[in-house]
């Protein structure tokens, strides 16, 4: 099975923004900052598209009272 990779692609998202707060740890903060400066991105593109490979690709498993996966 081939490994999946994030490749930086014209944005997919198209509605309005929205600002968000979160916590990573610091090191990972100097990586996703390394990255973008290597890419010629911003900060926010890369986490945007991280978040955009990560709903493409994880698995959600059922919930057991039934509930509807929420992107169907």
């Amino acid at each position: 099975m081939a490994v999946p990779k994030l490749i930086i692609r014209p944005k997919k998202y198209t509605e309005e923004s929205a600002v968000i707060s979160m916590r990573l740890p610091k090191d990972m903060l100097r990586d996703i900052d390394a990255i973008a400066k290597y890419v010629g991105c911003t900060r926010n593109e890369i986490m945007a598209k991280c978040f955009e490979f990560a709903l493409e690709h994880m698995e959600v498993s059922e919930r057991q009272d039934g509930t509807d996966h929420p992107l169907k």
